[in-house]
């Protein structure tokens, strides 16, 4: 077998190898592409109530939504939702950085709010949760 012929194999061999790294990566970068999108355009159009679907079960049970809380969520409408790139913390973990326009539906008054996302890969589930709660619309800029 000539040394080109070797070399084109092993070249072959390398990026059959690459690929199916990429293709498993790809799933769960898949999903978090998915997910990220899903959680914007549920806030954006469907509200903050609808949101906590995307919110851990278990960081819920240890910080239960108060009754305030969600009545502060029902009287506010999402203008505006811009992201910036998520970072990888690890293989399991991403973080994202997040201003949120809201409006309050009384007073017609817009402010923004940032919100810093902490998302976790659940292996078990094959799913993103968010790890850091609902935003924070108490807080001021």
């Amino acid at each position: 077998m000539s040394r080109w012929i070797k070399a084109m194999l092993a070249a072959v061999f390398v990026l059959l190898s690459l690929a199916g790294t990429a293709q498993a990566r790809s799933k769960k970068d898949k999903a978090l592409d998915q997910t990220l999108m899903d959680y914007a355009a549920t806030l954006r159009w469907s509200g903050f109530e609808q949101g906590l679907a995307f919110i851990d079960p278990a960081w819920l049970k240890e910080h239960p939504i108060s009754g305030v809380d969600l009545a502060r969520y029902r009287h506010v409408r999402v203008s505006y939702y811009h992201a910036q790139s998520p970072v990888q913390v690890s293989k399991t973990e991403i973080r994202q950085l997040v201003e949120i326009g809201v409006i309050n539906q009384h007073t017609q008054s817009e402010r923004s709010v940032i919100d810093r996302q902490t998302w976790r890969w659940d292996e078990k589930g094959k799913r993103w949760w968010l790890m850091s709660g609902p935003p924070d619309l108490t807080q001021r800029n």
